[in-house]
């Protein structure tokens, strides 16, 4: 910084010092170092000059320890000097007078030295910065006795970058920034500027004509849609309570743990008769959270809450991709709803998009005016499908903002896990392409080489840095390994959603009981590769909008059947090997599809046969989580043993779960028709009794009533098991049976 001669005497400036080049530059907003002509500066042998420029000012003065001094105007535009001779330094206060009598007074940002450390630099230019959001974007601080905020932004393509806000009128020729060169990364200390204040960078490029006015990407809040400002957040003064569950997380959420995930869209959840019509994060916390403890839950996934301009993308199309939204409150409302989940047992997954980003004026599209974050070839660098643009993971700034976005979701909101959305976008160049539309890579091939190494060092430094967070891939393909570790070649994902069997599942149970016999492998077929990675079991927000029917419609039958079918499916899904969720709604049988503008059905909960569904859901929670037999081994086939999966023309399905020391099994057995089978016949591993702990066709939950508490199984091999065991198979019915004793 240059400090300033307290001891004065005034130089009269009859010519401006600088050059006519420089104060046109300066007046049009194009000068590409201000911090070189502006604030201190020296002048001759023994002389200082002050230099400031106020578009608008009528006069400028600087006060230095209590005597005020005026600068000359310098040109008629808001240029303004002072020559000074003295022989010690101190600090100055800058003064402008305007037409109206507004008067502003503050240190003069142009007097503080550079304050991005050369480490900081070092990292992002290696693509390294794995926290980059402690030094980019918008932050208090106080320097030399002096409140403000400091700017950071990259943008390596643009001729100049100023901070725009209500602070200086809007006005990009105040507040230029200071540029790192050899990095494309720009600064400013702005003295005065303070929490709640709203901002944007005005970007001028030589490739562009009029500058582009964009949102912070590093921006920590933003304003509510359709304002599209960033806005200075206050310090983190957010107090966690949430310990135990941060010292135990890697435990709750071991691959050999019960995961029961609710899926969950903030906005349409509940809704308020207010204006946003949403309830904030606080009341959600007072909301949704019991909710989800009663159903039993060990999870909440929500659907991306990063700031984003366009409700009914749900928040997939981003533009704040560090700003939790503002619909439903602070960042430290969200921090509040997160410990409150934790307080209680309940782990907060995110939806996350680094595949593609939204084209919207003030985001992260042609940012600098050039194709800094996306792709410049729209073979490359754009989704038609969806909208939006394709990030650039070749670029080292692209790789600092993502994986530094992952880990600044997981350090300052403590989530648990990221569930990743569009992988098969990220690792395919061909994506929903058709021919001539991409370009291959390299070597000629299909596959995304830079997208590939961006997942595995993402999930490499995400594990690293918070151990037992984990993450999950939405991956569509047969891509091998996605949720095995990179060192053996994998993607380094924790967990796979199984689409495959999904998509199976739901189109096996739609068809008409009638017919089931006649496509009996779609339910056999998922174990062919049930153990190839570590799957998740998805019902999701996907399955149940755009004319796909809400889970209960998608039913069979009359009624009846409808819901029969439902806690069928429900209790098929708890007992297939892999970790479960469920998009909201669908826990009572909700009728309508989605719609992310209107609340869900609640009134449904009153009438006895969605309450039953419920009811189901809830006692599948208990189950699942009290029997081992039905998480520990999810991943390996000793914890998988079929009993009868030839029974088609019955449409039967029976097969055992067992716990890690295989001393504790369910036996589970599927009735997919809306007959009751009587005298049924199955092998079971031990002779004795079997104790029912499941029948969803009890009464209490809808069904009919065919139940029976215990069963006896005899010595006499039967499908390969050396005991077997006759029951009553009720109708769309799923049973689990536990071994009880020997008799």
């Amino acid at each position: 910084m240059f400090l300033v001669t307290s001891t004065f005497k005034d130089t009269q400036l009859k010519t401006p010092l600088l050059g006519k080049w420089d104060i046109e530059a300066l007046e049009r907003g194009s000068h590409p170092d201000p911090f070189s002509v502006l604030g201190c500066q020296p002048a001759k042998q023994g002389e200082v000059v002050f230099r400031a420029f106020k578009p608008g000012a009528t006069s400028v003065e600087i006060e230095m320890e209590g005597v005020k001094h005026a600068l000359n105007p310098a040109g008629d535009k808001g240029l303004f000097e002072l020559v000074k001779k003295g022989d010690r330094t101190v600090h100055y206060e800058l003064i402008a007078m305007y037409p109206d009598g507004y008067v502003h007074s503050s240190r003069d940002p142009y007097s503080f030295g550079l304050m991005v450390s050369e480490f900081d630099l070092h990292l992002w230019g290696e693509g390294k910065h794995y926290k980059a959001w402690k030094f980019m974007g918008a932050h208090k601080k106080t320097v030399d006795g002096v409140d403000g905020t400091h700017f950071v932004v990259a943008a390596p393509s643009a001729s100049r970058v100023s901070v725009v806000g209500s602070f200086n009128n809007w006005d990009g020729r105040v507040h230029c920034m200071r540029r790192y060169f050899d990095q494309g990364i720009w600064e400013i200390f702005i003295p005065g500027v303070m929490e709640g204040d709203v901002y944007k960078y005005e970007i001028a490029s030589p490739f562009t004509g009029t500058p582009l006015a964009k949102a912070d990407p590093f921006a920590f809040a933003s304003e509510l849609r359709p304002q599209t400002a960033s806005i200075v957040p206050p310090a983190q003064t957010y107090i966690w309570t949430d310990e135990h569950w941060m010292e135990n997380r890697a435990a709750y959420q071991a691959l050999d743990a019960p995961v029961s995930i609710y899926e969950v869209h903030l906005g349409s959840w509940k809704r308020s008769s207010q204006d946003p019509p949403y309830l904030s994060y606080r009341e959600l916390a007072d909301q949704l959270i019991p909710y989800v403890a009663d159903l039993g839950y060990t999870h909440i996934e929500l659907l991306p809450i990063a700031e984003h301009p366009y409700d009914p993308s749900w928040g997939y199309q981003t533009t704040g991709y560090f700003a939790p939204t503002s619909r439903f409150g602070k960042p430290n409302d969200l921090r509040y709803f997160i410990d409150k989940c934790h307080q209680v047992g309940i782990g907060v997954l995110l939806d996350w998009v680094p595949a593609h980003f939204a084209k919207d004026a003030h985001g992260l599209r042609m940012f600098d005016g050039t194709h800094f974050y996306e792709h410049a070839d729209p073979r490359q660098g754009e989704h038609r499908d969806w909208g939006t643009m394709i990030f650039n993971f070749g670029r080292n700034e692209v790789i600092n903002f993502l994986i530094s976005n992952a880990n600044y979701w997981c350090e300052e909101f403590h989530i648990d896990g990221l569930r990743v959305d569009a992988v098969a976008s990220m690792l395919y160049l061909d994506y929903s392409r058709k021919e001539g539309e991409w370009l291959p890579n390299k070597y000629g091939g299909r596959e995304n080489l830079e997208a590939i190494q961006f997942l595995k060092r993402f999930n490499e430094v995400v594990h690293e840095e918070y151990p037992g967070v984990v993450t999950m891939a939405e991956e569509s393909t047969s891509w091998p390994m996605v949720s095995k570790p990179t060192y053996i070649g994998g993607l380094g994902f924790d967990f796979k959603w199984n689409m495959g069997w999904m998509n199976d599942t739901l189109d096996y149970m739609q068809k008409d009981p009638i017919y089931r016999k006649f496509h009996h492998n779609k339910l056999t077929f998922s174990m062919m590769y049930a153990f190839s990675e570590n799957f998740v079991l998805p019902f999701s927000h996907d399955e149940v909008v755009h004319l796909k029917k809400a889970m209960l419609t998608k039913m069979p039958g009359d009624d009846w059947q409808r819901y029969a079918n439902l806690r069928l499916i429900y209790s098929y899904k708890y007992a297939h090997p892999g970790k479960k969720l469920l998009f909201m709604g669908s826990e009572f049988g909700q009728w309508s599809e989605w719609n992310a503008e209107a609340n869900l059905d609640w009134l449904l909960l009153d009438q006895t046969p969605n309450r039953q569904i419920y009811e189901l859901v809830k006692e599948l929670n208990h189950i699942y989580k009290t029997h081992p037999s039905l998480y520990e081994v999810d991943f390996d086939w000793t914890g998988f043993q079929w009993i009868d999966l030839h029974d088609a023309d019955h449409s039967v399905l029976s097969f055992a779960r067992f716990s890690k020391e295989r001393k504790k099994y369910v036996v589970c057995i599927f009735n997919f028709t809306p007959v009751v089978h009587h005298n049924y016949t199955l092998g079971v591993p031990e002779t004795g009794i079997y104790r029912t702990i499941l029948n969803t066709d009890d009464s209490r939950f809808g069904g009919s009533g065919v139940t029976s508490e215990s069963y006896q199984s005899y010595d006499g091999e039967m499908h390969g098991q050396p005991s077997h065991i006759t029951i009553t198979l009720p109708p769309l019915a799923g049973i689990y049976l536990e071994f009880d004793q020997i008799i």
